[in-house]
């Protein structure tokens, strides 16, 4: 079985990644926006303009259809993040390397697995509107920023 790296795992325990991210998908559930209400159709340039207001360059990657944002190398580690969003729902995946070795390119929803029980799962947060997916995003990057201060700073 996969395991996480021990400096991320470090940074992602630091950060209360876990309780983080289930406080988000408990905020965007299926409770708040059941399956028939979900935003499937996305304008990408409305999500574009979104990721541009929290201050990051946006590329569509059109053949495996995902946003991400510009990589960004501090020190010797390089960080992105791929944004998925289909059927309603946000897959969130950030992008370590250091010194051009991968340390974690996984679904967020891999790390609680890899933390705390391979049979803990987390549900995507799932968004209804493009507010829902702007305060998503909002939420996401803070954590984002708050993972590579973390691990820069071990």
């Amino acid at each position: 079985m996969f395991e996480l790296n021990e400096d991320i795992k470090k940074a992602l325990t630091r950060m209360n990644f876990v309780k983080r991210y289930e406080e988000l998908s408990k905020r965007f559930n299926d409770e708040k926006t059941p399956v028939n209400e979900r935003l499937v159709y996305i304008d990408g340039e409305e999500v574009m303009e979104m990721i541009q207001k929290c201050g990051y360059y946006p590329l569509f990657d059109k053949k495996e259809k995902f946003y991400k944002i510009k990589e960004e190398i501090v020190s010797d580690f390089t960080f992105g993040f791929h944004i998925i969003l289909a059927y309603g729902m946000a897959d969130l995946v950030w992008i370590v390397k250091k010194d051009n070795k991968l340390l974690l390119g996984l679904p967020w929803g891999e790390y609680s697995r890899l933390l705390v029980n391979i049979n803990y799962k987390i549900q995507k947060p799932i968004f209804g509107t493009y507010e829902d997916i702007e305060e998503i995003l909002k939420i996401a990057f803070k954590m984002y920023e708050d993972f590579k201060e973390q691990i820069i700073d071990n």
